[in-house]
């Protein structure tokens, strides 16, 4: 019984939010970030001791405003993802563009899957809608079900409404196998810390020995896949401009760990820019070898 109301609550949330004007949104945001860092103090020993160990040379009162805007980074995410589920075509298309999907027509035209590769970093969560969109490809985009059904079915529908499919996380194997042959273009954030130690990619990233998913590495090599890694930048709040670029062509060519060690290494560059829009509240280092 406690499931179903959690989700008419959540739909009911969904709904106001969805009436709310963008403009209006950030206004929450700032009361949501707030509210999160003062009062909930969510995660807020993980956020710093991440920031400590990768910026030990950083001022303390750097480090301190860093806090902030990675808080409020946190809250437009949360509440544009909320957004998402009421947006229309021409404000994913505005709000969420991607600026040379040009590169990908050969790869269509020689009838070639692509595996696009990106980290939890600026406005990730909108490339659902902005891939079918924007680009020529059927789009499959691998997502982790949420444990409610009602709001995992609801979620699941409403990111599906501009042509993406989402595939389970837990059926990646299975739904590479099904579409092999079908020109398809595989959305896949690959920077979480993995479950198992045992698969992980050991590479260098922000100058600590990290563990990444094995997946799109397995994925790209055992296919041949072509490997785009999507750089999304925050231009202005709620608007973000996405560039691709090829990490691999020929990936099955490539040394064992190369692909994973290219997105390691444009992603941590991206973040060095500019940290505060990467999601640092997650234990990233939770594993070591």
């Amino acid at each position: 019984m406690i499931k179903p109301l959690i989700a008419i609550v959540f739909y009911l949330f969904v709904r106001i939010v969805g009436i709310i004007p963008f403009g209006a949104i950030y206004i929450l945001s700032d009361v949501t970030s707030f509210f999160l860092f003062h009062i909930a103090g969510y995660r807020k020993e993980v956020i710093r001791t991440n920031l400590r160990e990768i910026f030990p040379d950083m001022p303390a009162h750097e480090r301190k405003k860093l806090v902030k805007r990675i808080y409020r980074n946190l809250a437009d995410i949360f509440l544009e993802g909320i957004r998402a589920f009421t947006m229309s075509r021409e404000q994913v298309n505005r709000r969420h563009r991607i600026l040379n999907p040009e590169i990908l027509d050969p790869y269509l035209e020689a009838g070639k899957s692509v595996i696009i590769v990106t980290g939890h970093y600026g406005n990730w969560e909108w490339g659902a809608f902005s891939a079918p969109l924007q680009t020529k490809f059927r789009v499959i985009g691998f997502y982790k079900p949420i444990r409610n059904k009602w709001i995992n079915d609801f979620a699941k529908k409403s990111r599906e409404k501009y042509g993406v499919t989402l595939a389970s996380i837990f059926e990646t194997s299975k739904t590479f196998e099904k579409n092999r042959g079908i020109p398809t273009l595989y959305l896949m954030a690959a920077d979480q810390s993995p479950r198992s130690r045992e698969k992980a990619i050991w590479v260098d990233f922000l100058g600590r020995e990290t563990a990444f998913l094995h997946g799109p590495e397995k994925h790209s090599r055992l296919n041949n896949y072509p490997v785009v890694y999507v750089d999304i930048r925050c231009v202005r709040r709620g608007y973000y401009n996405l560039m691709l670029h090829l990490l691999s062509d020929e990936p099955s060519s490539l040394p064992d760990a190369e692909v994973t060690r290219r997105f390691a290494g444009m992603l941590e560059s991206v973040i060095r820019e500019e940290p505060a829009h990467w999601l640092w509240s997650h234990r990233r280092w939770k594993l070591s070898r």
